[in-house]
């Protein structure tokens, strides 16, 4: 990475990143953070909502001792998910001066109506996390039953639009295979 000066962030992901341990990523990030040209460290997680114990002292120092101006990007697909555990996770991490965003993944029967998509983006909303990314989903073997056809998508898409200060619409994207970045869908 040092010897790339065009890579500008860095992006903890895949599995769960807040899975390792505080004394790694606390090393990972300083040594990420030794190269002048990273401006930010974005870490995608779904901890927090799952456990929401996970963001303890520890985690909160090494995260917040950093040059870095971090984000975390949370993956809560309902309003349920939200409970008074995660709003307190949720408000440590933004009490320590961290961003959080987060992305939804539409699934048909869990989340494919105006209603719960205008329910879940309030819900973030009042627990202080700014609704992001709603992902299409992903072409992956074995999840063919939670697919929204993309036209029914784009109408749920309009609706909430209708229904929402625009702060509180999350970008419609679809990551295709062989694209250098995730599609944006709008109107």
């Amino acid at each position: 990475m040092q010897s790339k000066p065009e890579i500008n962030e860095v992006i903890y992901s895949g599995g769960d990143p807040l899975a390792a341990n505080d004394h790694f990523l606390s090393w990972l990030t300083g040594q990420i953070g030794s190269i002048a040209h990273i401006k930010r460290l974005r870490i995608h997680t779904r901890l927090p909502v799952v456990i929401p114990s996970r963001i303890d002292d520890s985690l909160l120092h090494w995260l917040s001792n950093t040059r870095f101006k971090p984000m975390v990007v949370l993956h809560i697909n309902h309003a349920n998910e939200i409970d008074h555990r995660v709003h307190n996770a949720v408000s440590k991490l933004l009490d320590a001066g961290i961003r959080v965003l987060n992305q939804t993944v539409l699934l048909k029967g869990i989340n494919d109506s105006a209603p719960a998509l205008v329910a879940l983006s309030e819900k973030l909303f009042d627990s202080g996390i700014m609704p992001y990314y709603l992902h299409l989903l992903d072409p992956v073997q074995g999840a063919g039953h939670f697919d929204i056809p993309h036209h029914l998508a784009l109408d749920l898409y309009q609706q909430i639009q209708a229904e929402l200060p625009g702060f509180l619409v999350p970008k419609l994207v679809r990551e295709n295979p062989g694209e250098k970045s995730k599609t944006i869908y709008g109107f």
